[in-house]
């Protein structure tokens, strides 16, 4: 029988889940797929960030030079796919521009919330990726020049600080979503300003609750640009009117608290989540759900990533367990090589 976690409330979600291992091998905290390169890739566990160059045959720790605070998110610049970011927990953002050789901290902005803030996910405008946003658990902050400087993007979010996931519809890129310690907040003038959106997701009452329900992932549909699917501690939920009104999916799921969620970007209706019960996929939209967990010797699944070239090609990060791989979709999973290697 596996153990499982009980729901926490959103602040030690992250906590919990950097600490939580089964085993011989680090919690695989982030991956990141370079956009045009499939044997690149990079993954952050709880102490370190590692680069492969072939495909995951060996490692190599690229961690000089950043602070020890620990990696929580990461994205690489789709145009510019040698710029690397990592968000932290403590020390705000560091930034590399040749692929994670040398780092530099972007702190402009951000140095009153370093200390208590962890930055859980980065966003590109899809139209200049040197534009882009970061959720924190002190809210949201936009960039217009890479990083360099960084301005806080709250106006409206009035009962909520915490911010942990973002969603950007790509045929409209000044309509976002932010799943917060709150629930669910929309903009349709790129973060200007935010208005609750919330019907069918968090009863009004509890919205500034301990109960209140903690979204960790948000994602467009890049076929129907009204459809969004949000993952929280405690269930996945879906909005085909733009966020006008959620319908809780998937209740029939092992475990309601997701870690991870992709939407293919090959086939309409399809999604994949990770949780403590290893990875789901559905075909319809959410509406049925097949376990796909051959090959994993742990479901304690913390990460997963699509490769932007090849659709059927998965990676799975695991809590303590390693890294796996997956050429057929997520039908079956091969263990890669331990993901280890010195400063």
């Amino acid at each position: 029988m596996l153990f499982r976690l009980p729901l926490y409330p959103l602040p030690l979600l992250f906590f919990i889940l950097a600490a939580f291992g089964c085993g011989g091998s680090d919690p695989i905290v982030v991956i990141a797929l370079h956009p045009s390169k499939s044997q690149i890739i990079y993954v952050a566990t709880n102490d370190y960030i590692f680069k492969t160059r072939d495909g995951g045959q060996t490692w190599e720790n690229i961690s000089k030079g950043m602070s020890h605070s620990r990696v929580i998110s990461m994205a690489i610049d789709p145009a510019y796919p040698a710029t690397v970011y990592a968000g932290t927990k403590g020390d705000a953002v560091f930034k590399s521009y040749d692929g994670g050789q040398r780092w530099t901290s972007l702190r402009n902005g951000l140095e009153n919330n370093t200390v208590t803030s962890v930055v859980t996910q980065f966003l590109f405008d899809p139209k200049e990726s040197s534009h882009l946003f970061v959720s924190t658990t002190m809210g949201v902050f936009e960039s217009a020049n890479g990083g360099e400087s960084w301005q806080k993007r709250m106006d409206g979010m009035t009962e909520v600080l915490m911010v942990v996931a973002l969603a950007l519809d790509p045929t409209r890129p000044q309509m976002m979503y932010a799943g917060t310690s709150g629930g669910v907040y929309k903009s349709v003038n790129r973060a200007e300003r935010w208005s609750k959106a919330n019907n069918g997701l968090v009863p009004p009452e509890l919205i500034k609750s301990s109960r209140a329900l903690g979204v960790t992932v948000m994602q467009v549909d890049p076929y129907a640009s009204e459809t969004v699917y949000a993952a929280t501690l405690n269930g996945l939920y879906k909005t085909t009117d733009a966020a006008a009104s959620w319908t809780r999916i998937a209740q029939d799921l092992p475990d309601q608290m997701i870690s991870a969620m992709v939407l293919d970007r090959a086939q309409a209706g399809m999604l994949y989540i990770a949780s403590r019960e290893g990875v789901h996929k559905s075909g319809d939209g959410g509406k049925t759900w097949k376990a796909i967990n051959n090959g994993f010797t742990s479901l304690n699944i913390r990460s997963l990533a699509q490769s932007t070239m090849d659709p059927k090609l998965f990676y799975a990060g695991t809590n303590g367990s390693g890294l796996y791989k997956s050429e057929n979709g997520g039908e079956t999973w091969v263990p890669m090589p331990p993901v280890r290697g010195k400063v």
